[in-house]
């Protein structure tokens, strides 16, 4: 029916039925999301560093090949740096600041969050040492794995892995491009001239990965087995030219996303996913929103962009809708590590309903029901509120929020007593003997994590070795700043019956 304006969320409804009243402090949560970007900090730690059981760590880095890499970030409760998800989660951490600078420097945590970032580019400025050269993994994922040790401790290989032009990596490079550009953008004001260093990287990296195009796992093995690039390199080459033009404003990178629409899957891919690797439905939703911009004039510029219109409107009318949902509401795309894939619909969602409701549109989804800004963000604020703890297990999946969260977290320094507190060496064998078997909770708090949630029956086991669910990754928190800068906004403190 056209005067049809709600779409009543069985999710929603759901969650309402439980029998809770619970305070949501989303500053709290806010606070304590930035603050876990410095627990997975690698290199020579600053004097201001607030998680003190960390050390320094990685100091050599990049030494066997004679190339400075130390610093970056750590994936997740391993000690591998692995360039595509790094320059993901910073992107994510830009957009968040982009959208929603105020509401995160109202809750006193603007400048923390520049400083999440800027650790991320100095790095990646490190690991662009050359035009056609990229850095792009710190580590052997192998070896690492059969070791559980502090990153202060790390006694593995530490190998450096690269693209160039003759083992292309287009997907890292138009990842790492887009960071830069995301980054650029950030800091304009406040750091002019590093704003316009990011620029110039961005733009070399971005050229050099889309004219020596290639899959970076088709080279480099060593990532195979833990980040591949399933979805190829053309979303995130979509992806870098959005964000290139968004930095720049120049017609010649959005000529690239319009020309390479329908040929690179932007305007033929409906996606029920968006990720590290899958891309698609960001560039979706980017493209949407820049349909009314002055600059945008051309009818085939404006006719190629209603088709990306449409498909991230199915993206969001799935989410709502026709993708899995557990029982008590949370979207559920996989198993391992599911609420990644949460946490960034929740941020697109958001970013969408803000959108729609500054242009004073609606959705019509699959069903033919109207659906309002409202709507959207009200299903994004519900998605977050079942990971702060409004679920059927009590349980907030944010580590460190609350009174009930996960206390065994799969991550080797938060598993293994703090360097700062005992710095006799553990080796590789003595940390699985000593530290990752043990049934009590961790010695160190990694405050702010998202770890991977529960399965598709809202059941979740805090055991160490389930690493499906209780491992947690920078991509897990990155998009959840923005989503909760929104809701510090949009009220702060709230109680829910």
């Amino acid at each position: 029916m056209a005067d049809q304006r709600f779409l009543v969320c069985a999710s929603v409804l759901l969650l309402s039925l439980f029998p809770l009243t619970k305070s949501l402090d989303y500053k709290d949560a806010l606070s304590k999301t930035i603050l876990y970007f410095e627990l997975q900090r690698s290199g020579h730690l600053p004097f201001n560093q607030r998680a003190t059981w960390r050390d320094h760590s990685g100091l050599t880095d990049g030494l066997e090949q004679g190339v400075d890499l130390v610093g970056g970030y750590h994936d997740a409760g391993d000690n591998i740096k692995f360039g595509l998800p790094m320059a993901f989660t910073v992107t994510m951490l830009s957009w968040s600041v982009l959208e929603y600078h105020e509401e995160i420097a109202a809750a006193g945590e603007l400048q923390h969050a520049l400083e999440a970032i800027k650790w991320g580019t100095d790095y990646f400025i490190k690991a662009h040492t050359h035009p056609h050269v990229l850095w792009v993994q710190v580590g052997d994922g192998g070896t690492d794995h059969y070791c559980w040790q502090r990153p202060e401790d790390m006694t593995t290989s530490r190998r450096a892995y690269k693209i160039d032009e003759k083992h292309p990596g287009s997907d890292v490079a138009g990842e790492t491009a887009a960071a830069m550009a995301a980054a650029s953008i950030v800091f304009r004001t406040t750091n002019p001239h590093y704003s316009h260093l990011l620029l110039h990287h961005a733009k070399q990296v971005f050229e050099f990965g889309d004219k020596f195009r290639g899959k970076y796992d088709d080279d480099l093995i060593n990532v195979k087995g833990f980040y591949p690039s399933v979805s190829g390199y053309k979303d995130e080459l979509l992806w870098a030219g959005l964000w290139l033009y968004k930095a720049t404003r120049k017609m010649e990178y959005m000529d690239y996303v319009i020309q390479n629409a329908h040929s690179f899957g932007g305007i033929t891919w409906a996606m029920q996913e968006f990720s590290w690797d899958v891309k698609y439905a960001g560039v979706q939703i980017m493209a949407s929103m820049v349909i009314s911009q002055p600059l945008l004039h051309r009818d085939e510029h404006k006719k190629t962009l209603y088709k990306y219109r449409e498909k991230a409107e199915h993206y969001i009318c799935s989410c709502l809708n026709t993708t899995k949902h557990t029982p008590g509401g949370l979207l559920f795309t996989r198993k391992w590590n599911n609420l990644q894939y949460v946490t960034n619909a929740a941020f697109l969602l958001t970013v969408y309903s803000d959108h729609l409701k500054s242009t004073n549109q609606n959705i019509i989804c699959h069903n033919k029901v109207i659906i309002g800004a409202d709507d959207v963000f009200n299903f994004a604020k519900s998605q977050v509120d079942y990971i702060l703890g409004l679920n059927p297990m009590n349980m907030s999946y944010l580590v460190g929020y609350g009174t009930k969260y996960p206390k065994r977290v799969h991550h080797r320094g938060a598993s293994i007593i703090s360097y700062k507190s005992n710095k006799a060496f553990i080796g590789c064998m003595q940390g699985y003997r000593g530290w990752f078997g043990r049934r009590k909770a961790n010695p160190n708090v990694l405050t702010g994590a998202v770890v991977g949630g529960p399965d598709d029956h809202d059941r979740f086991r805090d055991v160490r070795a389930n690493y499906m669910q209780t491992e947690a990754c920078t991509y897990n928190a990155a998009p959840l700043l923005g989503t909760l800068g929104k809701l510090v906004g949009s009220g702060g403190s709230v109680r829910r019956q």
